[in-house]
């Protein structure tokens, strides 16, 4: 019998990392839903200095102990950043040794899940998390994206 994920039964996350300036002090900002309608935030600083990439990374690490103190079994993450996304599900390689290093560490607890889904969204789906890491740093919310006008050129 397979441990499959169901609505019923799959948490949901969304994370986001800032680094200010680039590299600076990281910002981290998750937000996990549990299928019942729970819901828990996270805003904090990671506690260390790093790169934009190195900030994303550690917030998937925050929202993974905050999944696994949940009780949770099975994941869907959410994230707007590719170069997470595309290292983790091992479609890149990087050369930085402490990234490749970190990537192996979250890879690991990845697996320790029954299941997980990680796909990537663009910033303007992610504005929760996105919101969460910029005010650990202190910094205020993002302007909202304006629709683009459609208007035709004669």
């Amino acid at each position: 019998m397979t441990d499959a994920p169901s609505p019923t039964t799959e948490w949901q996350i969304w994370f986001d990392g800032a680094a200010l300036p680039n590299p600076g002090r990281i910002g981290l900002g998750v937000v996990l839903r549990g299928p019942a309608g729970e819901r828990a935030d996270f805003s904090g600083l990671a506690g260390t200095t790093g790169c934009n990439n190195e900030a994303e990374l550690r917030a998937l690490g925050k929202a993974l102990d905050m999944a696994g103190a949940s009780g949770a079994r099975h994941l869907l993450i959410r994230g707007d950043s590719d170069f997470a996304v595309r290292h983790l599900r091992g479609e890149a390689r990087t050369a930085v040794a402490h990234l490749d290093r970190l990537i192996g560490q979250l890879q690991v607890r990845l697996a320790a899940f029954a299941s997980v889904r990680l796909e990537w969204i663009p910033r303007h789906r992610n504005p929760d998390a996105d919101r969460l890491s910029r005010a650990a740093l202190g910094l205020p919310d993002k302007p909202a994206l304006r629709p683009v006008s459609r208007r035709r050129r004669r």
